[in-house]
């Protein structure tokens, strides 16, 4: 029987509790009641929308990478030059994971990957998908080297953003995410261009 839906003054509250109790704890060490404790919703309320914790943090981080997807939509429309196009796809994630740390640490630190890998988050297809309408683009210009499967940029853009995300974690989270993505950027570019230097 599918759930119903969870009221927006709910989610307020219920939303950055979870991903502060996933962001600063072991996922195992987090349960329900702590989550419920925190944020003042009853674990009935709670389990009245998600079947569980990984149903309640996966859900959380869906609906935040859909806000994602809006935002980078948003920021590639009207944006011609494709270099500028890949650029802005890391630099709006980036801009995106600095302004929710806690979903950033939990999606790429604290979840397990086996968990992880098992949920439909772990695909993040919406991002896939306009990345590989970018990737479309970049081809019918000749921008990009039309050897490249769109594997290898999704692969690329997966990677690039989990290291980055993952190096700033272990240095104490000193920096600005999107402060230092022209020195990831430049290499990814080098190796998608079609144009060499």
């Amino acid at each position: 029987m599918e759930k119903p839906i969870m009221p927006s003054k709910l989610k307020d509250r219920l939303y950055p509790v979870v991903l502060r109790q996933f962001s600063g704890k072991d996922f195992h060490a987090v349960n329900i009641r702590d989550i419920s404790g925190e944020s003042g919703i009853s674990t009935g309320t709670i389990y009245k929308y998600f079947s569980s914790k990984e149903d309640l943090l996966f859900s959380i981080i869906d609906e935040k990478l859909l806000d994602l997807a809006s935002l980078l939509r948003m920021h590639l429309a009207g944006t011609e030059d494709i270099r500028e196009m890949f650029r802005k796809l890391f630099w709006v994630t980036m801009n995106f994971f600095d302004n929710n740390p806690d979903l950033a640490v939990t999606a790429f630190i604290t979840v397990p990957s086996k968990s992880f890998m098992a949920s439909k988050s772990y695909k993040r297809e919406t991002e896939v998908d306009i990345l590989s309408e970018v990737v479309e683009k970049a081809r019918k210009r000749g921008a990009v080297l039309s050897e490249l499967e769109n594997h290898y940029f999704v692969d690329l853009y997966m990677m690039i953003t989990q290291r980055h995300i993952q190096n700033w974690y272990a240095h104490g989270m000193k920096w600005k995410l999107a402060d230092n993505i022209n020195s990831f950027f430049d290499f990814f570019w080098k190796v998608v261009s079609s144009v060499k230097t």
